[in-house]
């Protein structure tokens, strides 16, 4: 069976970047998809990969990542909307998809949408 957990910003935006990666991999460690409103920081998503390289092993193989931006254009009332977005709100628009290896094959990913392949094979090959 296939687990989607969705994690709206307002349950990590409180966090500073350790709890924040800790609470994702955790649930990710439970063989759940996570659909994370908004994006982690360039930082947060590089710690979050080394945290997991760490914690490989024969159980934990490792994770897979994407985030997907809203599609801007380039005139001067989205760009003015999006600078105050980010003033209030941090940048973190958008939407992450986040689970364990053995369950994503692959996240394809174009401007509009993310394609999301899964196994329901555990670690076998």
């Amino acid at each position: 069976m296939l687990t989607l957990q969705y994690v709206p910003s307002d349950e990590v935006k409180g966090l500073d970047s350790d709890r924040k990666i800790q609470k994702l991999l955790k649930i990710i460690k439970q063989d759940k998809i996570v659909l994370m409103e908004g994006r982690l920081t360039s930082r947060e998503e590089t710690e979050l990969i080394e945290k997991t390289m760490e914690e490989i092993d024969k159980k934990f193989r490792g994770i897979e990542i994407a985030s997907l931006e809203p599609n801007t254009s380039r005139n001067i009332g989205n760009f003015l909307r999006e600078s105050f977005y980010k003033i209030f709100f941090g940048g973190a628009r958008g939407m992450t998809v986040m689970g364990p290896a053995h369950i994503i094959k692959e996240i394809k990913k174009d401007p509009n949408k993310l394609q999301v392949y899964t196994s329901n094979r555990r670690g076998r090959r």
